[in-house]
C-alpha cells in the first residue's frame, strides 16, 4: 500500500505543473472557459432585457449588442484566469505596451487593408461583384461618417476579445502544454468553431477561418505581442465589410463605404458568408503572410541596432 504522502503526490502531478504551484494547462483552460460561460450568461441576461424591452432585433443592433456581451466577458474571464489560475500578470499574454505596441496595432491594420483591396481587385477584375454606388449617394455624409466610426470601434472591440482569448490565452496555454505546432492549429479551430452560430456558415467557411486563424497566429509568434494580430483582425474586419461593403463572417447588415453585389461562384468567393468561406482567400492570406515577414524582420532589425546602439 502506498504512503497517504505518496497519493498526494500522485493528484499533485496529475492536477500541477511539474516544478510549479499551479494547475496544469490543460485544467487551467477548462477553468477559464467555465469563467467565460458564468460572465457570457450574467451579461446575456441583461442585453435580453433589453432587445425585449426596446424591441431592437435588426441584424445590426444584435451583432453590437452581442459584442458588448463578448467584450467584457472574455475580457474578464481571461484576465482573472490569468491571474488565479496560470498565476502570471495579464501583461504577460503579450500586451506590453512597449514603443512597438501602436506600430504593430496601424502596420497590421493596414497589412489588412491591403489584403482585402486584393480580395476586391481579384473579384472585379474576374466579374465576379459589381460596383453599386458610394455611401454618400444615399445618405448625408456625416451620418455615413458616424455609421463606419461606430463600426470601428465595434470591429476594434472584436479584434481585441477574440484576439485576446484566441491567440492570447488559449494558444500560449496550449503551446505550454503541447508544442507550438498544435497550440496555432488547435487554437485556430477553436476561433473558427466559435463562428459556427453565424449567418451562412458552411464547411468552406470554416477551413477559411481556421487558415485565417493560422495566419493570426503567425502574427503573434512573429512579434510575440497581441498588438499586431489585434491590428490584423480590426483592419480585415473593417475593410472587409466597412470599407469595401463584403460580408463579415455571414454578416452583411452593416454600414459602409462602397456598396457592391457579389455574383461570383461561392467556392471562389464565399458568397454569402464573405471572402473567408472562398478561395479567394488564399492569395490575400500569401500576400499577408509576406507582408507580416517583411515588417518583423524590419522590426527585428530595428530592435537589434538598438540593443547594438546601447550595449555599445
Amino acid at each position: 500500500m502506498s504512503a497517504p504522502g505518496g497519493q498526494g503526490t500522485g493528484l499533485r502531478r496529475v492536477f500541477l505543473t511539474p516544478g510549479e504551484n499551479r494547475l496544469r494547462s490543460g485544467f487551467r483552460l477548462l477553468g477559464q472557459l467555465l469563467l467565460l460561460g458564468f460572465f457570457l450568461g450574467l451579461f446575456s441576461c441583461s442585453i435580453g432585457i433589453a432587445i425585449f424591452l426596446f424591441g431592437q432585433r435588426s441584424e445590426q443592433t444584435i451583432f453590437i449588442l452581442s459584442q458588448s456581451v463578448a467584450l467584457p466577458a472574455v475580457t474578464l474571464s481571461v484576465y482573472l484566469a490569468r491571474r488565479w489560475l496560470d498565476r502570471r500578470s495579464f501583461a504577460s499574454l503579450g500586451l506590453h505596451l512597449n514603443r512597438w505596441a501602436l506600430w504593430d496595432l496601424l502596420i497590421g491594420f493596414g497589412i489588412a487593408g491591403v489584403m482585402i483591396a486584393l480580395v476586391f481587385l481579384i473579384e472585379w477584375a474576374a466579374g465576379w461583384l459589381s460596383f453599386e454606388w458610394f455611401a454618400w449617394k444615399n445618405e448625408m455624409p456625416a451620418r455615413a461618417a458616424g455609421g463606419i466610426l461606430i463600426m470601428l470601434a465595434v470591429f476594434l472591440s472584436v479584434g481585441w476579445y477574440e484576439e485576446l482569448l484566441d491567440r492570447g490565452y488559449w494558444l500560449q496555454n496550449l503551446e505550454e502544454g503541447l508544442n507550438l505546432f498544435w497550440a496555432v492549429l488547435i487554437s485556430s479551430c477553436f476561433f473558427a468553431v466559435g463562428h459556427l452560430a453565424n449567418p451562412n456558415v458552411s464547411v468552406t467557411a470554416i477551413l477559411g477561418l481556421i487558415l485565417a486563424g493560422v495566419f493570426l497566429g503567425y502574427g503573434y509568434t512573429s512579434t510575440r505581442q497581441l498588438w499586431l494580430p489585434i491590428g490584423l483582425h480590426t483592419g480585415w474586419n473593417f475593410f472587409e465589410g466597412t470599407v469595401f461593403g463584403f460580408p463579415v463572417s455571414g454578416m452583411a447588415d452593416f454600414p459602409s463605404l462602397i456598396h457592391i453585389t457579389v455574383k461570383g461562384p461561392i467556392l471562389l468567393t464565399g458568397g454569402a458568408f464573405g471572402p473567408e468561406a472562398g478561395l479567394v482567400i488564399l492569395p490575400a492570406l500569401g500576400l499577408g503572410a509576406l507582408l507580416v515577414y517583411l515588417y518583423t524582420k524590419r522590426r527585428l532589425q530595428i530592435s537589434s541596432s538598438s540593443m547594438a546602439d546601447l550595449t555599445g
